[in-house]
């Protein structure tokens, strides 16, 4: 007779430590197979050097290896599509509980619901567990019950909450003598998943106490490192976010308090507005008739605008997987704005090539630039690349590094007259909004 197992299942959650979800499987009565899934339905849309496919593989390595050394385990690791893996481990072990933390992407809710009828049908319990965030799509609501739509007051009632809220860690890493002992589980190599290793490096984050203190006079500033860098380590999991909520609560930046919580917000818009990945939240911005100018949107991709600042940050994107947040606003500005390209081209492209890619965040970043989501910069907000530059950038030490030809006559010249772009502009979203 086989022995009986619970399974946790890893999304989201690329850690030992701190995990809700790994922990409530460790106090369950059997021992705990550790899983992940590269899944296909991802995976197959994704190009073959993609370099948040190589870092989930390597912390996922490392992960393996404390489990084998220390507790004589180890991370069950497959390629294929969810249900497909669940059905092959239904039949190898005799599982009763399979445990996971919760996501509320789309995909994410349809493949659960899947993934939970299935175990159902096996006679398999399956728990969720809310782990990525403090609070859930559906826990900080107005009075009458409803999202909140706009972010400041939704701001201001998290943290009313959470003043009457308990902060405490999962002590998962405390119970890991009850992983499954096997050290031979299934294991993967990034060939078997006809992927290679990608040249570009997540960086680790920063969040000492001097950091967060200089946080709100140094994050805007593209040519310094002040910004966290740790939005690729939330989006995987690679840090619980208990602990950076705790590091939050000491600095007391309300600036930085503030990114968090807007991390939240986009995620409850998202959850509640699932039509927003591909429709505008305000329905009248769906009549803009945009250029979509092919050509120049390539120029827009490869940093090849002739407006340094936008090329800079392109060009950022593009070698390193990651920019700046200030640079994001205005490389996106530019493309609804100037180009009139529509934002979903921009978002897709974003997609493909950010390391800490949130859906939520970037779709609600980019309907922010356009105008066209929740709480939105109105849409007569065009961001001049040149004040932009005299702003944050006035040494232009940001545009030397990422721009090495800008003084020469290989430069491009400006692909759009700003006036011009910003009249065009304006009169083509009037059109759109007053019909």
């Amino acid at each position: 007779m086989k022995e009986k197992v619970s399974i946790f299942w890893f999304r989201r959650d690329l850690r030992w430590e701190d995990n809700v979800g790994l922990y409530n499987a460790l106090q369950s009565d059997y021992p705990v197979i550790p899983l992940f899934i590269f899944d296909k339905h991802i995976l197959n849309k994704l190009p073959k050097n993609d370099a948040r496919v190589s870092f989930i593989f390597d912390e996922l390595q490392k992960m393996r290896n404390t489990a084998q050394e220390k507790f004589a385990s180890s991370i069950a690791m497959y390629h294929g599509y969810p249900e497909e893996v669940f059905s092959q481990l239904i039949s190898e072990f005799s599982i009763a509980e399979v445990h996971t933390n919760r996501d509320y992407e789309p995909y994410a809710k349809k493949r659960d619901a899947k993934i939970e009828a299935l175990l159902a049908q096996n006679g398999v319990e399956f728990h969720t567990y809310k782990d990525q965030v403090f609070f859930e799509p559906n826990e900080v609501q107005k009075q009458d019950g409803g999202m909140y739509l706009v972010y400041t007051p939704y701001m201001k009632q998290w943290k009313k909450i959470f003043e009457d809220s308990k902060l405490t860690l999962a002590s998962s890493e405390n119970h890991l003598n009850k992983l499954y002992k096997n050290s031979r589980l299934p294991n993967l190599s990034l060939a078997d998943m006809d992927f290679e290793k990608s040249e570009i490096q997540v960086p680790n984050y920063q969040l000492n106490k001097n950091f967060i203190e200089d946080y709100e006079s140094t994050r805007d500033i593209p040519s310094i490192e002040g910004t966290s860098r740790l939005s690729p380590h939330l989006r995987f999991g690679t840090v619980g976010y208990r602990k950076i909520l705790q590091q939050a609560m000491k600095s007391k930046n309300e600036i930085f308090w503030n990114e968090l919580i807007w991390r939240e917000f986009y995620k409850a818009i998202l959850y509640h507005f699932p039509e927003t990945v591909n429709r505008s939240f305000k329905p009248k911005y769906d009549q803009i008739e945009w250029r979509n100018n092919e050509d120049e949107f390539e120029k827009w991709k490869q940093g090849k605008t002739g407006y340094p600042i936008v090329d800079a940050g392109m060009r950022q994107l593009n070698e390193t997987g990651w920019m700046h947040n200030r640079i994001r606003m205005i490389v996106g500005s530019f493309l609804c704005k100037h180009l009139l390209i529509d934002w979903r081209w921009g978002e897709a492209y974003f997609a493909e090539k950010l390391l800490d890619y949130e859906m939520s965040s970037n779709i609600g970043g980019w309907q922010w630039i356009a105008g066209s989501g929740v709480d939105a910069a109105p849409y007569f907000r065009v961001f001049n690349p040149y004040s932009q530059t005299d702003k944050f950038d006035k040494q232009k030490k940001y545009i030397n590094k990422w721009v090495a030809e800008i003084n020469t006559s290989t430069y491009p010249e400006p692909m759009v007259e700003h006036k011009m772009a910003r009249q065009r502009c304006l009169a083509t979203y009037k059109l759109a909004l007053k019909s």
